[in-house]
């Protein structure tokens, strides 16, 4: 066997990377200190200080990395290979790979992947190349490089060598579901930075599964963004981002569809260092809580969110069958329930049959007599067939105005607020 050392070629590989930005050192000390003279020797001395401002950190200055180093999930591992024939004769057959190890795959990363077969070194000449890949898993990996050859003597003969790196986790995210009374769902993201030196969120967004479109909440109603033009993270800071996601229309008519729904979509991640190193972070698939529906459910489909004292408004609702047996529905208010806003029209009627999974839809009247956020709640289902009620309490909040405010300030129904109305109270006559 032939020993490393005594190879015909000699194989060097060097990672690609951007140098760090590091401060001068200052340590002074009182003219009467006994060090004074040894620290101002040492200021004089170091490579990074300014001359006539050693006791000034004078910016920063660029360090070359000293060693094979770190690399952080989601950025491009880079990585230089040379192959040099440092014999007086030339070398045959000589071809290179090198394979890219971690804890659960193996990668072959291509080297020269224009050239069809082993080449020929002359002496002094060298066969190199420039080998990226994006890492995708965080742990040890071991970048293997593998030179094989032929000998003057005719005999095929390879070395190899192994190069040791971590892949460490840059980026903290959390997630955080807010399910609201429709069928949206609010989705809150907190992404902080854990890696030791500052980062630009580049993207942030929320792809969605093919069973929701996403609307980000992250703007003001101008149309500017909530966060500057490039969003800055320090060293453990932190920034949440806030989306909306709705079900696609077919998902929505369907209760049974809905509630199986689960898969929210992906988090995009791309963040640039503080040299312009690109990283890109993709989450795995986000699942949302699953829903639980009692047998009745009740949404506010069409609604005011201001509307003026003593001005009747009208507002529709949904009520769809989330249980396993039919329904022959009654629907009661009562108007002495909450005080200051009464019911006008008809406040009992019959809904009729509904099947399992079916909804239907029905009007009601309101009458605001105080001014202020009102609550509309006491209404009734009930089922014929089993006598069982169904009671909707906070189901639709408004604000009251008076007949004096302004006509530009009242059109504000752009968003309406819901209460818990799923969480019906069945109660047995």
């Amino acid at each position: 066997m032939v020993e490393p050392t005594e190879h015909l070629l000699a194989l060097k590989v060097m990672r690609l990377t951007r140098p760090t930005l590091i401060s001068p050192q200052i340590l002074t000390a009182e003219p009467k200190d006994v060090p004074q003279y040894s620290f101002q020797k040492i200021l004089h001395s170091d490579a990074t200080s300014v001359a006539g401002c050693e006791t000034i950190a004078a910016g920063q200055f660029m360090l070359l990395p000293q060693s094979f180093g770190n690399i952080y999930l989601g950025e491009t591992f880079s990585s230089y290979v040379c192959v040099h024939n440092c014999r007086a004769h030339p070398v045959t057959n000589v071809s290179v790979k090198a394979d890219l190890q971690s804890n659960n795959s193996r990668v072959s990363l291509p080297i020269h992947a224009d050239k069809t077969g082993p080449v020929t070194l002359n002496p002094e000449e060298t066969l190199d190349d420039v080998i990226h890949h994006e890492v995708k898993e965080i742990g040890t990996h071991i970048l293997v490089c593998e030179v094989s050859y032929m000998t003057p003597a005719g005999l095929e003969t390879s070395f190899r060598k192994f190069f040791k790196f971590q892949v460490v986790k840059p980026l903290d995210v959390k997630t955080k579901f807010y399910n609201a009374e429709t069928d949206d769902v609010y989705l809150e993201a907190q992404i902080q930075n854990i890696t030791v030196g500052p980062i630009c969120l580049e993207k942030v967004e929320l792809e969605s599964s093919e069973q929701y479109t996403v609307v980000p909440l992250n703007t003001l109603p101008s149309g500017e963004s909530v966060f500057s033009s490039k969003t800055m993270l320090q060293p453990q800071n932190s920034c949440q981002f806030l989306y909306c996601i709705r079900p696609i229309s077919e998902i929505a008519r369907d209760p049974s569809a809905l509630k199986a729904a689960n898969n929210i979509g992906k988090l995009d991640i791309v963040w640039r260092s503080n040299l312009g190193e690109r990283g890109r972070l993709q989450t795995s698939q986000l699942q949302r809580c699953a829903l639980e529906y009692s047998d009745l459910r009740l949404n506010v489909i069409e609604a005011n969110s201001t509307v003026r004292i003593g001005e009747g408004f009208n507002f529709r609702c949904r009520v769809t069958n989330t249980s396993e047996r039919s329904m022959d529905l009654l629907m009661s208010l009562n108007t002495k329930a909450k005080p200051g806003c009464g019911y006008t029209g008809v406040t009992e009627f019959a809904l009729g049959p509904l099947e399992p999974g079916q909804m239907k839809e029905f009007p009601l009247t309101v009458c605001p007599v105080r001014l202020g956020l009102i609550v509309n709640s006491a209404l009734q289902l009930t089922d014929v067939f089993t006598k069982r009620k169904y009671e909707f309490d906070n189901f639709l909040q408004v604000f009251v105005v008076d007949e004096d405010y302004r006509e530009d300030n009242f059109q504000m129904d752009k968003y309406v607020r819901y209460s818990s109305s799923n969480k019906n109270i069945p109660q047995t006559v």
